[in-house]
């Protein structure tokens, strides 16, 4: 990208339904950053109207972009039929998760990284700046939270235990945060009440727990999910 002063750089997964995109200054800009951009030129750019759908491991950017024109932002269990039936339910705009699928209203109804990518391409072409610049006027309109990921395997025995331990006996550590509510119908999802979460739930594909954590800065996001790790006596 810098050697070539390339205005984007664009990566799919092999089978093309997921993205990864580099910006001009040959930062890394995550699948939640993508959603946020692509929908907020869908309803300011665009014109078009309509809600937002993401998975509870996604970011909730996502919702203050809705909010501020007036929609609505569903949540829904992870999983892309989930995005997919709500997005179908509600007529939503665009539907997404943090590892890096999304559609939009009107085109295929799973992932489609290509789609997403040349639609940030025209997103770009559209506004006349730099993709960096972009998405600070993003962040300038909306603010901006940090959201950090965390895997952890575990062997068939330790699985069982935390199973029981986190999604039966709903041993979770002190956040130290009011907490504004729980959800537990996929893996658990901690609300508080500043805004932040976090959420821990077994992979559907890997042998890991996943912990995922948002928050106003990193420091706070990463704290809390480091709380999670020693509570349950997870290792790296």
């Amino acid at each position: 990208m810098l050697e070539r002063g390339a205005d984007l750089g664009i990566a799919t997964d092999g089978d093309a339904d997921r993205l990864g995109i580099i910006d001009d200054k040959g930062e890394f800009l995550h699948p939640n950053q993508i959603l946020v951009l692509l929908y907020d030129y869908l309803l300011t750019v665009k014109g078009w109207s309509g809600p937002a759908v993401r998975n509870m491991s996604t970011t909730h950017l996502l919702d203050r972009v809705a909010e501020a024109h007036g929609e609505t932002c569903y949540e829904v269990p992870v999983g892309f039929k989930w995005i997919s039936a709500k997005m179908t339910e509600t007529n939503a705009v665009i539907g997404g998760e943090s590892s890096g699928g999304l559609t939009v209203r009107g085109h295929i109804s799973g992932q489609d990284g290509i789609y997403a990518g040349s639609l940030l391409v025209e997103a770009v072409a559209a506004s006349g700046k730099k993709l960096s610049e972009l998405y600070a006027d993003l962040v300038a309109k909306y603010g901006q939270l940090e959201m950090v990921e965390r895997a952890y395997s575990f062997n068939g025995e330790e699985r069982d235990a935390l199973q029981k331990r986190v999604f039966v006996d709903h041993d979770l550590p002190d956040f130290g945060l009011p907490i504004s509510r729980i959800r537990w119908d996929d893996g658990c999802k901690v609300y508080f009440e500043d805004g932040g979460w976090i959420t821990v739930r077994f992979s559907g594909t890997e042998p890991v727990l996943r912990v995922f954590c948002e928050m106003e800065n990193e420091a706070d996001a990463l704290a809390a999910a480091d709380l999670v790790a020693a509570h349950l006596g997870l290792g790296a």
